[in-house]
């Protein structure tokens, strides 16, 4: 599915709401960013954080999201987004992350990748990070969102990114693309995204062990993802709340 990144956002919300009503049960939804997004973490400050100027002379939208952790460019990746009951995964928030990582990480062996779980919520190829992951939870319902990076471009990052002292910045950027890979790059090939959906698909599969059917959102969670875009992830109020 490819809308903006507060729309994007706005759907994630409106399946945990949807999920919490019984409306949906367990969902998985990919995704995918048109244009580029930085999304920053719920408790991050915005100001702080991003180069706004910057980011929207390049096209970049920028978004707070319902979930917490650092900044995160979104370009050239496949986003997952699952919500489901807190009875289907282990209590320990670690074990939790653990446990739907394992799915992504199952796929990506498919493939070809020797991918393992990094705690708190990474996964590495190498030990180098190729999938960040952010959680929440809602009355007994998770969300968890994460990137699966397809491809990485470390200086277009650190353009809309602030650092603390700009004469560091090279320095940063070495460390990234040594601490940072991509599937693009462990494989030595273009990835098509559509078999990269397929294999994280049956990796919740087997783990979950559980077979799924395709459906579109429901007419309740694409009317509260207008209302939340609307009201919510497209706002300064928002999106510079801290």
């Amino acid at each position: 599915m490819e809308e903006c990144g507060a729309m994007q956002m706005a759907i994630d919300e409106a399946m945990l709401y949807a999920r919490i009503k019984g409306i949906i049960p367990n969902t998985l939804r990919f995704f995918s960013w048109k244009p580029p997004a930085i999304t920053i973490g719920y408790f991050q400050s915005l100001k702080k954080e991003v180069d706004v100027k910057k980011a929207k002379n390049l096209g970049i939208d920028v978004i707070r999201r319902y979930t917490g952790g650092g900044a995160v460019l979104h370009d050239k990746e496949l986003t997952y987004s699952v919500v489901m009951d807190e009875k289907d995964l282990p209590t320990d928030i670690i074990k939790s992350y653990q446990k739907i990582c394992s799915c992504i990480i199952y796929g990506l062996k498919t493939m070809g990748l020797n991918a393992e779980f990094k705690p708190i919520n990474d996964i590495v190829v190498k030990n180098k990070k190729i999938s960040g992951n952010a959680q929440t939870r809602k009355e007994g319902i998770v969300l968890q969102h994460g990137t699966i990076l397809i491809d990485v471009d470390v200086e277009k990052m650190f353009s809309v990114l602030k650092v603390p002292n700009e004469k560091i910045k090279d320095k940063l950027i070495k460390d990234a693309k040594e601490r940072v890979t991509s599937i693009n790059k462990e494989l030595g090939k273009n990835t098509g995204i559509k078999k990269l959906e397929k294999s994280i698909a049956k990796g919740f599969e087997k783990i979950f062990k559980i077979k799924f059917y395709l459906g579109d959102l429901t007419k309740e969670e694409m009317k509260l993802a207008r209302k939340l875009y609307k009201t919510k992830y497209s706002t300064k109020e928002w999106n510079y709340l801290r």
